[in-house]
């Protein structure tokens, strides 16, 4: 049975890897910007930047869904 599900724990736990990484990344940046002294529109910037990449991964994976539900 586990072989069988193979690719859908593949996928799960390569998704769970990047959100793993992607909160790395932000806890890393949190710092940095705390120990620089960045004014507040910089550090604005920074977590937006990093919220788009966020949201660029997520859409691909629902994209993704659909596109393999669909056909």
């Amino acid at each position: 049975m586990l072989y069988e599900h193979m690719d859908l724990l593949e996928s799960i736990g390569l998704d769970l890897l990047f959100a793993a990484i992607f909160f790395f990344i932000g806890m890393a940046i949190r710092d940095v910007l705390r120990d620089a002294d960045v004014p507040p529109f910089g550090k604005k910037m920074v977590w937006l930047v990093l919220f788009l990449g966020c949201a660029g991964f997520v859409a691909k994976g629902v994209i993704q869904v659909f596109w393999e539900y669909t056909i």
